[in-house]
């Protein structure tokens, strides 16, 4: 049986995932307000991706030791910070800070830890 908290947290998710979704501008290139919230709701969504990401990208650079301890590691660190972050550019999507609404971070969003694979 569902608990009050676990049915709206469920709810919360899949809303933050399909606004992101609908929200994300098709082109790479417009750097907007909605771009920023879009890329803002999918951070608080979709941090969590930032643990293998970082760990395939470790292991890339550095081999599969370094990658699936270090890479955890910098992945759980990096899951806080894009979880903040989203945060942060929901709150300030209007007003254009960073100069261009340009992305803080990089990769840009979660899933682009694995665009090369």
């Amino acid at each position: 049986m569902r608990t009050m908290v676990g049915t709206q947290g469920l709810r919360f998710f899949v809303f933050t995932l399909i606004a992101s979704l609908v929200l994300v501008p098709a082109t790479a290139s417009a750097d907007s307000a909605a771009r920023k919230v879009g890329r803002g709701l999918a951070n608080l969504g979709l941090g969590v991706l930032a643990i293998p990401g970082e760990m395939v990208k470790e292991t890339q650079e550095n081999g599969p030791a370094r990658g699936l301890t270090l890479g955890f590691a910098m992945g759980i660190g990096m899951m806080v910070v894009r979880e903040l972050l989203g945060v942060y550019e929901v709150l300030t999507c209007p007003f254009e800070v960073p100069e261009g609404f340009e992305p803080i971070i990089d990769p840009e969003f979660p899933w682009d830890y694995f665009a090369g694979l």
